[in-house]
């Protein structure tokens, strides 16, 4: 039998490639390194909990899973970076509300659309966030800081990571309901917002606890209240701002990994599985409260529906509030 040229031959590989069913590839997933967008910013939480996770996942898959964060626009760049990407299951996403559901909203400008360009993968939890104050700012509560700003329109800034996530709407619902004036100071990132506020360049911040925590801790930093429908269970003598101001709720604060759309059911299913044993552990789980994030998963069908619930009921609220993209 004649032998096929080299180029025959690779020809007839790609060919053979390109034969195989979605649940064959499937089979074959993964054959090498799988990237995971961190789209919340360097130095906040969401870092360490995202490595945390990749190492536990790239140890039960048999292939490294690798850190890549891109911040910046409360997580519509790293998240748009994850919309163009082959959906093989080779660049998966952590997201957040800020960037699947309220930016669509409260930004002009988003590159992508949520319910068109994601596979849901499966929902991890919530992000326990808080407002701090700098100490230098010499007001030790969020009723003296409200009341500080209700006077002194303009005086007090506030910083957070981007415009269109919980920490920037949080600014603008305590604002509604208080009748203070803020200034709002948008970051690429938790750190850099918490950055802002040592420096002197913004005096409050609302931002993940995690983040916060070691400055409280130092003491230049001060805990002003929890962010949150109840009190986190780690500083249970820290109000949340619905106690001191009646009437508030915090927007949604989850998140959870996504991929490009069109992932095939078996790797979506496989991770899913994966990532579930990994953060359901209890030593795991207490360490992700360290990062400032409480665990409470929901699969993909879950995800999913949550997602078109969270965009359905956080537009009309938006209407309802008349608040205009910036």
């Amino acid at each position: 039998m004649k032998s096929l040229s080299p180029a025959a031959a690779a020809l007839g590989a790609a060919l053979a490639l390109c034969a195989l069913t979605p649940a064959a590839q499937a089979q074959a997933w993964p054959v090498k390194p799988v990237r995971l967008v961190q789209t919340l910013g360097i130095g906040g939480g969401s870092e360490p909990y995202a490595r945390l996770v990749a190492q536990k996942l790239g140890e039960a898959l048999g292939q490294p899973v690798i850190v890549e964060t891109q911040g910046g626009a409360g997580g519509a760049i790293g998240l748009a970076m994850v919309a163009r990407a082959a959906p093989d299951g080779y660049t998966l996403a952590l997201a957040s509300t800020s960037s699947l559901v309220l930016r669509r909203f409260l930004a002009k400008s988003v590159p992508y659309d949520t319910l068109r360009d994601f596979t849901p993968i499966i929902l991890t939890g919530e992000t326990v966030t808080c407002v701090v104050a700098s100490a230098s700012l010499g007001l030790n509560t969020l009723p003296e800081v409200i009341d500080y700003a209700r006077r002194n329109p303009g005086k007090i800034a506030y910083g957070s990571s981007g415009i269109g996530t919980t920490h920037h709407l949080s600014g603008v619902v305590v604002e509604h309901l208080s009748g203070a004036r803020m200034l709002h100071v948008p970051y690429k990132g938790g750190g850099d917002a918490l950055n802002g506020l040592l420096s002197g360049q913004v005096q409050i911040v609302f931002g993940i606890v995690g983040t916060m925590a070691p400055h409280v801790k130092s003491g230049s930093v001060r805990m002003l209240a929890i962010n949150g429908d109840k009190r986190f269970y780690r500083m249970p003598n820290v109000p949340t701002i619905g106690e001191v101001l009646p009437g508030y709720a915090r927007p949604p604060a989850w998140n959870g990994f996504v991929g490009p759309a069109g992932m095939p059911r078996p790797i979506v299913r496989r991770l899913y599985d994966e990532i579930h044993k990994a953060i359901t552990q209890p030593e795991i789980v207490e360490r992700i409260a360290d990062f400032g994030f409480v665990v409470d998963t929901a699969n993909p069908e879950e995800f999913a529906a949550h997602i078109r619930s969270s965009i359905d009921l956080f537009g009309k609220a938006v209407r309802a509030a008349k608040i205009e993209p910036e």
